[in-house]
C-alpha cells in the first residue's frame, strides 16, 4: 500500500500520460480534445499533490483569538500547508474550462465546414 501522496502523484502522472497518448494517437478531433482535458486534469492533480504535506491542515482561521497571541500564531503557521498551489489549480481549472470550450467550438465549426471529425481530412487547411 502506498503511503502519503505517492498514490496521487502516480495517478496524476498516469492521467498525463493517458491524455498525451490520446492526443498523439487518435485521429478523431473530439478524442483529441478529450485527451487534452484528461492531461489538464492530471497536471492539476499533480500540482495539488505536490503541495500537500503530511500532518498539516488547510490554512483556515476559525478562531479569531488566535491572532492575539504571537507565539500561538507562529506555532499554528507551521502546521498549515501553503495555499498558493491550491489557488493556482483553481485558476488553472477555470482557464482549462475556457480552453476546452474554445477547442470544442473549433471542432463544431470544422465539422460544419468539412463534414467529418477525422483530422487527416483537414490537411488542405495547412498554410
Amino acid at each position: 500500500m502506498m503511503a502519503g501522496n505517492e498514490l496521487y502523484v502516480g495517478t496524476a502522472i498516469g492521467l498525463i500520460v493517458i491524455g498525451f497518448v490520446a492526443v498523439l494517437t487518435r485521429r478523431n478531433l473530439l478524442k483529441i480534445v478529450l485527451g487534452f482535458s484528461i492531461a489538464d486534469t492530471g497536471v492539476n492533480l499533480l500540482i495539488v499533490s505536490l503541495g500537500w504535506l503530511p500532518g498539516r491542515t488547510a490554512p483556515i482561521v476559525d478562531d479569531p483569538s488566535m491572532f492575539s497571541d504571537r507565539a500561538a500564531l507562529a506555532v499554528n503557521a507551521a502546521r498549515v500547508v501553503d495555499p498558493v498551489p491550491q489557488a493556482l489549480v483553481l485558476t488553472a481549472i477555470v482557464i482549462g474550462v475556457g480552453v476546452t470550450a474554445l477547442m470544442l467550438a473549433y471542432v463544431i465549426r470544422l465539422y460544419a465546414v468539412g463534414g467529418t471529425l477525422d483530422v487527416r481530412q483537414f490537411g488542405r487547411l495547412k498554410w
